[in-house]
């Protein structure tokens, strides 16, 4: 058994089980993607321990965790073996301390060859987002205001072998008031940022990676501020495309959807949108025409879009003109585009 720190974990994990061994409510709030969660304690347990430690003694808490977990050791060490069956793990708790030492000493005492992570799973957290500030990668902002498919181009982008990050999907959701249609419930912000850094310590930072135009905050989660920064002041290609194909792929892509789940998006941005037209938007939606409702919408996110980018400091900025191509064509064109002006 020895540790490892964060910055080589990625790398030890590629041929080996990691293995969290917080409470199950810790690792819901967030954990490094690729993880099992192997509790040492339940989440009632855990906070008697804890409750012990800081009130009675710290002798008083390790004899009750001794209790609790004591009984379990042939639990663990099954649990272990099935979730690994190498026998090399990683091993981490919060802070590198006293349980994933016990559990470590025993997974090693049962023959298991185990890596115990320096510092934690804090250690983790404090490393990654350091890296979001000083990793730099060569980011390049695909723009265009709703409706204009950009994350569909980015899909087509990566299947022509450029690198892309997909905040959306990261997010588990489309970045507007009708962005949580059609997803699963959104991660935590710290499961968000972890899942991010997975894909970003992924990405070769010799070659461009394509991110799609987003708002610092995406649905209930947000852009760490190291990674914000490097994108706000990434180049930005801007798709211009006519509003009446905007409206068309807005009616492609949102028809499908109940009424009524429409209609609450609408209310989410009646502020913004104005008693008069979110009435009529509404009776739109009533009586089937979406592509009017789709267009009051537009009008709204294109004012919207335009404020969002100004606070950002994008540069250079190229307006990049979209017809009637296909999706892969587009996505060529962008190609063609980027490698001319070689970013």
């Amino acid at each position: 058994m020895h540790k490892i720190t964060a910055d080589i974990l990625l790398e030890n994990t590629k041929d080996r089980v990691l293995l969290d061994v917080r409470t199950p409510a810790e690792y819901a709030i967030g954990h490094i993607p690729g993880a099992y969660n192997l509790p040492l304690f339940s989440n009632e347990e855990r906070v008697v321990v804890g409750t012990l430690y800081k009130q009675q003694s710290p002798d008083k808490a390790f004899l009750k965790g001794l209790e609790y977990a004591g009984a379990r050791m042939p639990d663990y060490v099954k649990e272990a073996r099935l979730l690994a069956p190498r026998s090399k793990i990683v091993v981490h708790c919060w802070r590198g301390g006293q349980r994933s030492g016990s559990l470590s000493w025993l997974l090693s005492f049962a023959g298991m060859d185990v890596q115990v992570l320096q510092g934690g799973y804090k250690a983790y957290r404090q490393f990654i987002h350091r890296q979001f500030g000083e990793r730099p990668l060569r980011m390049l902002v695909l723009g265009g205001p709703t409706g204009s498919a950009k994350t569909k181009i980015l899909h087509e982008l990566a299947a022509l072998g450029e690198q892309i990050i997909d905040l959306e999907k990261l997010a588990q959701h489309k970045g507007s008031a009708f962005g949580a249609l059609g997803e699963e419930a959104q991660p935590t912000v710290e499961q968000f940022e972890n899942e991010l850094y997975a894909t970003f310590a992924n990405i070769d930072p010799q070659r461009r990676v394509w991110i799609e135009n987003e708002s610092r905050g995406i649905g209930k989660v947000f852009m760490p501020q190291g990674f914000w920064e490097q994108f706000r002041q990434s180049p930005l290609i801007d798709l211009v495309m006519p509003f009446e194909q905007r409206v068309a792929f807005l009616v492609e892509t949102y028809a499908s959807f109940a009424k009524e789940d429409l209609m609450a998006s609408f209310y989410g941005i009646e502020r913004r949108l104005g008693g008069q037209n979110l009435k009529l938007a509404l009776a739109a939606l009533q009586t089937g025409d979406f592509a009017s409702a789709a267009a009051i919408a537009l009008r709204y996110y294109d004012k919207s879009y335009l404020h969002a980018n100004e606070k950002c400091n994008f540069h250079p900025v190229w307006p990049f003109e979209v017809g009637n191509q296909s999706l892969r064509e587009r996505a060529e064109q962008l190609i063609q585009f980027a490698n001319a002006q070689q970013l």
